[in-house]
């Protein structure tokens, strides 16, 4: 196929980013409809599938064209950005060989099975050997990419363009200076009672609430749907078929209703990326940090609200009037707001979630460097786990094996989450000034105008502007770690009668 102008580019970009979505549908399928035996195809298909998407995107034509397109001065500015992040990934796809592409995708189809018997059987031995190979791989990845000051940025770039691990330091640093004192000073005043969530509540009335719940949020179910996995995850295909999946556990209410709602905030994020874009840059997300910003903001700021559960605790109740027959609204806002040291970082709350997530940085950094062994990983885990949180990890099903992240060699991804939450309260502080009463609209279940907000804002750029950019046009500055702790201390301090 001869290449000699945008159309062309945008054909052959549209094609490659077809297989990649295929590729898509069968990790999806794989995750939550595959049946056990089909593994071992299953890999077979994905592998052939990056193969030919990896041989495409390294085309040396493919590459002469962007080249050539990169100093065409006919182009408009949406076009020399798609333009400028192609060539960029072409360069960055260069570096690597078939070979690696091929190993990587055997080797996570391979660890992904592992991972999924290991914690079934509750056994972190079962997984060590493909992680620790898969560490092997993502260190060799470091020095193929290059990196200027420690390995893990070259990863972390991956995820979050241009930001670097010492970037994450100071970040953590603010956790760990900032915001430990504050939860502890809650522990010393916790008196909320959450133990109602620990009843049996049906599973088929779980999902009918997270479905309304969903629905309610504007998530598109024709162009979207809902599924059961063993880890709550979101997928997209094209604005115009964007799922999410969802835990039930029917003696643990929170962990569907939060599920549902953070899934929901990233399928709305996919929904509202322009279709004209597909397949180019500028229909893609902007960074995982932002994307996580969508889950975060529609999770905490909106669904652990006062006035949210104003508005819907009724019709949970109905559901479950027996359950649920002393509690009220604000018991039940204050009990999805208890800040208190759990095991699993999907059910955290809103502020010991981070240290979930340093200990999954701190850990990564340090493999990826050298000073952490795969061998010793779970002594390691467990004894972060109780420096940082006061807690005895059980089991490794709960433990090094509760996350399905690096099963898939996503190492770098874990920071975005911490990243998201501080993006969420900046761009939630900036949507209340501009939109009237935020807070009365939610209380009557419209959330319309603060999704329009975040189409506006956020959504329909995909990425024509890097994160820090895109945070300094929506809010004026940087990303600033005082709105998330603005936000928190006055949530919380209300709370649990901290002033």
């Amino acid at each position: 196929m001869k290449l000699e102008n945008y159309k062309d580019y945008r054909n052959y970009s549209v094609k490659i980013y077809d297989i990649q979505m295929s590729m898509s549908v069968l990790s999806w399928d794989r995750e939550t409809k595959m049946p056990k035996n089909g593994s071992k195809f299953r890999a077979q298909q994905l592998t052939t599938l990056a193969k030919i998407a990896y041989e495409l995107s390294i085309d040396n034509d493919y590459g002469k064209l962007l080249e050539k397109l990169s100093n065409d001065d006919s182009l408009n500015s949406d076009e020399k950005r798609n333009i400028y992040l192609s060539r960029k990934q072409f360069l960055k796809n260069k570096k690597y060989s078939t070979e690696f592409i091929v190993k990587q995708s055997k080797l996570i189809s391979k660890a992904f099975n592992d991972w999924r018997i290991a914690k079934d059987k509750n056994d972190y031995k079962l997984f060590q050997d493909s992680l620790e190979k898969l560490v092997d791989l993502r260190r060799e990845e470091c020095e193929l990419l290059g990196y200027d000051e420690h390995p893990y940025d070259a990863l972390l770039d991956e995820y979050e363009p241009n930001l670097k691990t010492s970037d994450i330091d100071l970040i953590f640093d603010d956790v760990k200076n900032k915001l430990v004192p504050f939860i502890k000073r809650i522990s010393h005043n916790n008196n909320v009672d959450d133990s109602f969530f620990y009843q049996f509540f049906e599973k088929n009335k779980q999902w009918d609430f997270g479905i309304k719940l969903l629905k309610q949020m504007g998530y598109d179910f024709d162009s979207g749907r809902q599924d059961i996995s063993a880890h709550p995850f979101s997928s997209h295909f094209s604005p115009e078929d964007t799922r999410v999946t969802t835990r039930i556990d029917e003696n643990n209410l929170s962990e569907m209703i939060w599920s549902c709602i953070h899934e929901g905030g990233h399928a709305l994020y996919e929904q509202g990326i322009l279709s004209e874009n597909y397949g180019t840059p500028l229909g893609n997300s902007v960074s995982l940090g932002i994307h996580e910003s969508q889950s975060r903001l529609w999770e905490n700021h909106v669904g652990r609200s006062l006035e949210y559960w104003k508005n819907n605790f009724s019709s949970l109740k109905s559901l479950f009037p027996d359950k649920l027959k002393n509690i009220d609204f604000e018991k039940f806002y204050k009990a999805t707001n208890n800040v208190k040291p759990s095991l699993i970082r999907t059910n955290a709350d809103e502020l010991t979630y981070h240290l979930h997530v340093l200990i999954r940085f701190e850990i990564e950094k340090g493999l990826i460097e050298g000073s952490i062994n795969v061998k010793d990983l779970q002594s390691i885990w467990n004894e972060k786990y109780y420096k940082y949180l006061g807690i005895k990890v059980p089991s490794d099903s709960v433990g090094v094996l509760q996350d399905i992240h690096w099963s898939h060699g996503s190492f770098g991804y874990f920071p975005t989450y911490t990243l998201g939450s501080f993006y969420a309260a900046q761009f939630f502080n900036k949507a209340s000034d501009e939109i009237d009463n935020i807070e009365n609209k939610i209380l009557k279940g419209d959330t319309s105008e603060l999704l329009d907000w975040l189409r506006n804002n956020i959504h329909r750029y995909g990425e024509k502007y890097d994160a820090n950019e895109l945070c300094k046009k929506i809010t004026g500055e940087e990303l600033n770690f005082k709105y998330f702790m603005e936000y928190v201390t006055k949530k919380y301090s209300d709370i649990y009668d901290l002033n």
